[in-house]
């Protein structure tokens, strides 16, 4: 059951906020880790099919997904994003999306899609096991669920958010995932490095700090692109669960 503050929290960020939310990944300073890890995900996802979009928001994952060809539904408790994924779905002109209003944790589809994707929502729900058992029943056999979260840290380093907003903010890596999808019925399961450290880690410009300067030396993206794919999936991952 989601919080209050989860339910007014699109209230409480004002027009300006629900703009930028709105308008994402565009409006959104790193909207070229948002690309990257999508794309990474698209990657691993059937090139087709029915998609249940989870903790959708304002929708605009929900938008990329259907652009892209898959037949979606986009999920969020609050009605007032909800309302702004149907605006979005007006002016994309997309007949291939729809938005529900409802709690992921206590869904009712039954084998109705090829994908279930959480993308950095999971860490919101109050009970993990039963959104990811909302997915499961949602699933067809031998569907997908994929997730990218934020991993170990995340509650501590939002500390602040969850005073402003009253939201909930929970540590969710991959270990953790893996066993409530264990719990809710899923049967296979394998983890990959996030795109979008890879993309911190190889390609983004960096200041002229410390780390920065390291970062120049010749061949030390590479290295920490390696250290990267090699540990950082153990801390926060895409988690792939196949029914």
């Amino acid at each position: 059951m989601a919080t209050q503050g989860e339910h007014e929290y699109f209230e409480k960020i004002g027009h300006d906020g629900m703009q930028h939310a709105t308008h994402k990944p565009w409006s959104d300073a790193e909207c070229g880790l948002y690309l990257m890890e999508l794309g990474a995900m698209l990657g691993l996802m059937p090139e087709r099919g029915r998609l249940l979009d989870m903790g959708c928001g304002t929708g605009w994952t929900s938008v990329m997904f259907a652009k892209r060809g898959y037949d979606v539904v986009g999920t969020d408790l609050v009605p007032q994003a909800i309302a702004a994924g149907y605006q979005l779905k007006e002016k994309e002109g997309l007949e291939n999306l729809q938005f529900v209003a409802a709690d992921y944790e206590s869904l009712s589809f039954r084998e109705e899609f090829d994908v279930v994707v959480f993308f950095d929502c999971l860490h919101h729900a109050v009970d993990e096991v039963s959104a990811l058992q909302s997915a499961w029943r949602a699933l067809k056999p031998g569907g997908i669920c994929i997730t990218s979260e934020p991993g170990l840290g995340h509650a501590r380093r939002s500390a602040a958010v969850m005073a402003e907003f009253g939201t909930t903010e929970r540590d969710m890596h991959p270990a953790k995932i893996i066993r409530s999808g264990k719990k809710a019925g899923f049967r296979d399961f394998s983890v990959h490095p996030h795109a979008s450290y890879l993309y911190i880690a190889l390609y983004r410009q960096t200041a002229n700090s410390r780390l920065g300067k390291l970062l120049r030396i010749p061949g030390m993206r590479t290295l920490v692109g390696l250290f990267t794919v090699l540990l950082s999936k153990h801390q926060a991952g895409i988690v792939v669960l196949r029914k």
